[in-house]
Parts: structure tokens; C-alpha cells; sequence
């Protein structure tokens, strides 16, 4: 189903936030499209004192010109984080911001906020207070759609495309706390979702452009964990969740973007957990990624981890993660 096309003026910074479509609603999928305007809310006005310090873009991290910037976050609660994200968009300025693990149902999704930041479509997949995707974009959507892996009811996938570019949100389950799918039924499922993943994306026709983002939540390779030794029957990094892992990228012949860029025998991180100084002890794990489709591969331009993003005030353990791809 499609809306009126229509071209607004944000109120509150004088900037255009370009083409509003209406692309209709699904039981569990909502696109959303609102007209800003109006008043300031007292919620709106308020902005931290140590998030004021970024309130204008940084030129050393608005390369992506006249590319696409990709963003990959697990922020652990979209309303929750709210500042954290508006404070990350200003700095960051991406043309599309994909999240991962937002707790919300679609309608209480805190969508004017999305649309003040510039956000011309917002596609939700959500549910009361677990799981969740999310992706805005400032840039007009062709399609979207959602698919549910692994056989039960959960948002944990959202896709759309936008300049011909079909971009996947994935959030795969944690898997508990023991890695043994016979004693531990989350780890189990876990395992399936990747097999249904992988068994899904072999089916796919290879003339696309893709990128997958998401929090995929296990930790590849050695360097994607801050001790392989402690680490390595743990899960996130045992040997079946990376077989599996290696799997679903087969399937597509995905590429991992950000070891394209930084090379595998460099220690990365994406997530730090909160417990003790995660700045002073770094025992970090590389769980979120972005991959693309081969024909995207020398596309890419940068990767990077905003590491900084951790240390903000009422964090999530996982830092944003980005691609900027040359659309030219």
C-alpha cells in the first residue's frame, strides 16, 4: 500500500528531512512515516551536558560523502537510549541507522524522535519488551519485509531496500549460559536459527546487492575475543556456533566488511560487558558485523567501531558499528 509523498521541514533545526512515504503496516511490521512539526516537548529540549560537547558533526568522521553509511547497534533499549542515539546521529550523520535488540512494541516505538533526527522512514519489527529490530533511513524505501527464523514468533529480522541495495537486520539469539544444546534449550535454538539462516540465504538469487548487519552474537575468529584460550567454550566463541556462523556466510558468499578493513590478525571489539572498567580491562568480543554481497566488496570505503560510544552516559554494552559504501 502506498501513501502521499510529501516533503517536511523539521521545525526544531530548520533542516529538510526529505521524502515521507507511507509503505503500510503488517501485524508485526510497521513503517513509519510522520509529518514533525509543533512545539518542543520538555523531553525534546532536554539534552545531558556531557552529550552537549557533540552536538555538531565531527568532519573527521563524515567521510562517506556522497556514499551510504551503514550503522549496525545493539542498544539494549531504543527509548532507553534515546540521547545516546540522537548524540551518535549528530556526530555520525549515517543514511542508515539499523538497531538491534530495541524491547518495544511497534506502536510505543518512539518514532517523531527518529523523524527529528532526520530519519525519513523508520521500519519496525517489534515486540513487548525482548528482541527487536529496527531501521531508519533518510533515504526513500522500495521495499521492506521480515521473516521469522528459527520457527518462533520473535523480531529478530527486518530488510529493506533502499538505492537498489537489499539491507538485512538480524539479531541471532544469545543462547543462554551453557554451550551444550542437549542440556541447555537456548543454546539449541540458537544453533537452529543459524541453520535456518544459512538454509534460507542459499536460496537467494546472487544478481542483488546485500548487506547483512546485525548482532549475530558469536565472535569468529581469535582475534575477535580478548582471550581465544578462556573464551573458547564459552558461547559467542565455541567452535560450533563458529561453524555454524561460517555457514550462514557461505551461503551468500558474504563478506566480513570489517576484516576487508582491518586485518584479522588485529585485535576488534564490539562489545564490552558492563560488569568492571571495560576502558581499563578491553575484555571485549567481536559479536556484531556487517557483511556484504561480493558485488559490494570494492564498495567499500571505511569501517569503523565508535568505540567512544561506550563510555556515554547510560550505555549499552555494544558499540555502534558502520560501513560507508561508495554508491557513485
Amino acid at each position: 500500500m502506498e501513501g502521499g509523498l510529501e516533503i517536511v521541514q523539521d521545525r526544531l533545526e530548520g533542516r529538510p528531512l526529505g521524502p515521507w512515504r507511507e509503505l503500510g503496516h503488517e501485524q508485526t511490521l510497521a513503517v513509519v512515516a510522520a509529518t514533525v512539526g509543533g512545539p518542543r516537548s520538555a523531553a525534546a529540549d532536554h539534552v545531558d551536558l556531557e552529550a552537549a560537547v557533540d552536538v555538531d558533526p565531527d568532519p573527521a568522521v563524515l567521510s562517506h560523502g556522497l556514499g551510504m553509511r551503514i550503522v549496525s547497534w545493539n542498544v539494549n533499549s531504543v527509548r532507553v537510549r534515546l540521547e545516546a542515539i540522537r548524540r551518535f546521529v549528530r556526530k555520525y550523520e549515517p543514511d542508515v541507522l539499523c538497531l538491534q535488540e530495541t524491547k518495544v512494541e511497534d506502536h510505543l516505538f518512539p518514532r517523531e524522535a527518529f523523524a527529528r533526527m532526520g530519519f525519513a522512514n523508520t521500519i519496525v519489527a517489534g515486540q513487548k519488551g525482548y528482541h527487536g529490530v529496527a531501521i531508519a533511513t533518510r533515504r526513500p524505501v522500495s521495499s521492506h519485509h521480515q521473516r521469522r527464523i528459527g520457527g518462533r514468533r520473535q523480531a529478530r529480522h527486518v530488510a529493506i531496500e533502499v538505492d537498489g541495495i537489499e539491507i538485512h537486520d538480524v539479531y541471532v539469539p544469545a543462547g543462554g549460559e551453557r554451550p551444550d544444546p542437549e542440556q541447555n534449550p537456548a543454546f539449541a535454538y540458537k544453533l537452529r536459527f543459524l541453520r535456518s539462516m544459512a538454509r534460507w540465504m542459499r536460496s537467494w538469487p546472487n544478481d542483488v546487492p546485500r548487506v547483512l548487519v546485525g548482532d549475530l552474537n558469536v565472535a569468529p575468529l581469535e582475534t575477535d575475543v580478548w582471550s581465544h584460550q578462556k573464551l573458547r567454550r564459552v558461547i559467542t566463541h565455541t567452535e560450533v556456533e563458529i561453524e555454524h556462523l561460517a555457514a550462514v556466510q557461505r551461503s551468500c558468499g558474504w563478506v566480513d566488511a570489517a576484516r576487508s578493513v582491518v586485518p584479522p590478525s588485529e585485535k576488534l571489539f564490539t562489545w564490552w560487558s558492563h560488569r568492571g572498567d571495560w576502558r581499563r580491562l578491553n575484555k571485549g568480543r567481536r559479536l556484531d558485523h556487517i557483511w556484504v554481497t561480493p558485488t559490494l566488496e570494492k564498495r567499500i570505503r571505511d569501517v569503523k567501531v565508535a568505540t567512544e560510544v561506550r563510555g556515554w552516559r547510560r550505555p549499552s554494552d555494544h558499540a555502534p558499528l558502520f560501513v560507508d559504501l561508495d554508491t557513485r
